[in-house]
């Protein structure tokens, strides 16, 4: 996701300690903040301009179009980045990786200092910490792209990408925990849906999460296209592939877990329409699931039907985390009470 410049992030972090009190008790309180919770929904935002610019790169494989960093070719400015597409994807990657570091900077001492609980505020440092560690690792997978790990066909550069992605799911489901958290309606709201509903949400973020880590590993093995028939494995309708290895697994192994995706989205949008302590929100977010999974659907099987047009193949990347952002926001909400029951027990002496 971020190959911003951590250095730049760790300094203004430094920086903005001062303007910590050392004990913020006192500041600290349970309420609806207006300017916090628009500043974390902005945030969670602006992660999805940072997939989006990561995915590109990644799709038009301009990942190493610089070969320093944390500057591009020894500038933040660096000459032709506007005009050359690799440059400009990978650079525009950099700089709002930046960005992002600065928002989640941002967070961290703001719910440090304002905000009562303490399950917040932790998000807070873990977002700062992961875009942290999002940023080393970027600037590593440039920096030993050349260095070759025997055995294996990718270097230990390459093999960074892997974590860097998966981080990145992670990353956006912090982010939109913190969105809610700070937002009126979980400040003021409370959420009566039962078990069946709160089992069924984190079932399809587990199934999510897993299927978005098989897509990772499918994208830096270049297995996007393991299989180029689709709904069928083959060009004579076979379910199965014809022959095997890894690449072919990884991407029927993607297939396969979409189905079961499909059947758990469609049984979760089920339980939260018949559950009448589903607020208008929850059923809202149950609809927008299910939209989202028909799209992706619809995206999965045009990279295979326009031979993995990088428009498209960006497109699906961005869906496939906004389908994680949405059932992860359903799986929040769906769990507000307990959330803020253990917080309320934690505080008791």
């Amino acid at each position: 996701m971020s190959k911003g410049l951590p250095v730049i992030e760790v300094c203004l972090l430094f920086a903005a300690f001062p303007l910590m009190p050392a004990s913020t008790t006192t500041l600290r309180n349970s309420a609806y903040q207006g300017g916090l919770s628009v500043f974390a929904t902005t945030a969670a935002v602006w992660v999805f301009v940072l997939v989006t610019l990561g995915a590109f790169t990644t799709t038009i494989g301009a990942g190493m179009a610089f070969l320093d960093w944390p500057l591009s070719n020894g500038s933040v400015n660096p000459e032709g980045w506007l005009t050359d597409m690799a440059m400009f994807a990978e650079h525009s990657h950099r700089l709002t990786g930046t960005v992002m570091g600065v928002f989640a900077i941002g967070l961290a001492v703001w719910l440090h200092r304002t905000v009562a609980r303490r399950w917040l505020r932790q998000l807070g440092w873990c977002a700062l910490g992961i875009v942290i560690i999002q940023g080393l690792i970027g600037g590593k997978r440039v920096l030993l792209d050349a260095t070759q790990v025997p055995g294996f066909e990718m270097s230990l550069g390459q093999m960074l990408r892997v974590p860097h992605g998966v981080l990145a799911q992670i990353y956006v489901c912090i982010l939109v925990a913190i969105a809610l958290g700070c937002s009126r309606r979980w400040i003021e709201g409370i959420v009566a849906v039962g078990p069946r509903v709160r089992s069924a949400a984190v079932a399809c973020v587990a199934l999510l999460l897993v299927q978005l880590t098989v897509a990772v590993f499918m994208r830096h093995n270049h297995a996007g296209m393991a299989i180029p028939t689709f709904p069928f494995s083959s060009a004579d309708h076979a379910i199965l592939p014809p022959h095997w290895d890894y690449r072919v697994a990884l991407q029927f192994a993607h297939r396969v877990i979409a189905v079961v995706l499909t059947v758990a989205i469609l049984i979760l949008w089920l339980r939260v329409r018949r559950d009448s302590g589903a607020s208008t929100l929850l059923r809202n977010l149950a609809h927008g699931l299910l939209a989202l999974l028909v799209v992706q659907v619809l995206f999965g099987a045009s990279i295979i039907w326009s031979q993995r047009r990088p428009d498209i193949t960006t497109a699906h990347v961005i869906v496939g985390a906004a389908t994680l952002a949405t059932a992860f926001a359903l799986a929040c909400l769906a769990h507000r009470n307990a959330i803020e029951s253990s917080e309320t027990n934690a505080s008791r002496p």
